[in-house]
């Protein structure tokens, strides 16, 4: 199988693997410029970032490379409006969000010019967004990493939404290596978002430990924690999961109100900011997708380019 590119609305991706928008800091300008450098699109995560962090980071990775580069935020964080219409207004090339639904986006993404791509888990919400003005859809199946909007998989969703929507359909969840890319385009993916592969890259933000982790885990390692966000988040197995499951977690010192709503059985935000802080592993929530099991080395992003696409050139 060869790749073609695709297209979202005016922007042409060469190679139509979309980097995921993993947050905290795990996604930032010089992992999003590795991506875009290879043809792919790259996401810079602003959820948990200052507006000034995310417009130091939008123009630090203009000054790395002239391909898309685009930002995600979760819709569940306080400052969500502020925080897309900043990057908008930075000239983003285009906009991600998920764990919640925003009608606004697509109004600021008319307003600013910016493609909107929400992350969806169903047709009927797929539907919504094309109605809505989306450029695309990213199909997620529970296989992802990070929190969840379904318990159902990706090949099961992938083919409703495709079958309901005449915009560009992304896959994403479980896909970690060539073989996963060519099936999702087989079920009618215009192209695939790809979070753990990336977060496992010698650009990516993760903490020594995080990627030790990765390498590390097992099938069974991979597990649901509950979120304050109100959804379930796939991570990895460690001590702080435990903790937290026990209902044995540190209370929290001090609420900086990041989300709008939260269930304040743990801190989301600073859960995740130690996963990048490789000196405090053991209070980090380490986000991982389903497949990480598969993920054996710890590479640069061109050579993860170069496997995936001579992985899927060998898929008849």
């Amino acid at each position: 199988m060869v790749l073609r590119e695709l297209k979202i609305g005016n922007i042409t991706v060469p190679v139509p693997i979309i980097q995921g928008g993993m947050a905290v800091r795990i996604s930032t300008a010089r992992l999003a410029a590795a991506v875009a450098n290879e043809g792919g699109v790259g996401i810079i995560a602003g959820t948990g970032m200052s507006l000034d962090e995310l417009i130091n980071e939008i123009r630090l990775a203009r000054k790395m490379t002239t391909g898309i580069i685009g930002v995600n935020v979760l819709f569940a964080v306080k400052e969500f409006s502020d925080l897309v219409k900043t990057a908008m207004k930075e000239g983003i090339d285009l906009f991600i969000s998920g764990a919640g639904f925003s009608r606004d986006m697509f109004s600021w993404g008319k307003e600013y010019n910016t493609p909107i791509i929400p992350i969806v888990s169903s047709a009927k919400l797929a539907v919504m967004a094309e109605k809505l003005g989306a450029a695309a859809v990213i199909a997620e199946g529970k296989e992802a990493g990070g929190h969840l909007g379904t318990t159902r998989p990706m090949k099961d969703i992938l083919p409703e939404i495709c079958k309901e929507v005449n915009i560009p359909v992304i896959a994403a969840g479980g896909i970690i290596d060539g073989k996963d890319i060519a099936n999702a385009i087989k079920l009618g993916a215009s192209g695939v978002q790809m979070g753990t592969r990336f977060a496992a890259s010698e650009e990516s933000n993760a903490s020594k430990e995080m990627k030790a982790l990765y390498l590390k885990a097992s099938k069974e390692d991979v597990v649901l924690v509950s979120s304050p966000v109100g959804l379930p988040g796939q991570c990895i197995r460690n001590d702080f999961y435990n903790l937290v499951e026990s209902g044995k977690s540190k209370s929290i010192d001090k609420c900086n109100a990041c989300l709008k709503r939260c269930n304040h059985n743990f801190c989301i935000m600073k859960s995740l900011i130690n996963a990048c802080d490789s000196g405090n592993p053991e209070e980090a929530l380490m986000f991982a997708g389903e497949l990480v099991y598969k993920i054996k080395e710890i590479l640069p992003v061109k050579q993860i380019f170069n496997n995936l696409i001579n992985e899927v050139a060998e898929v008849k």
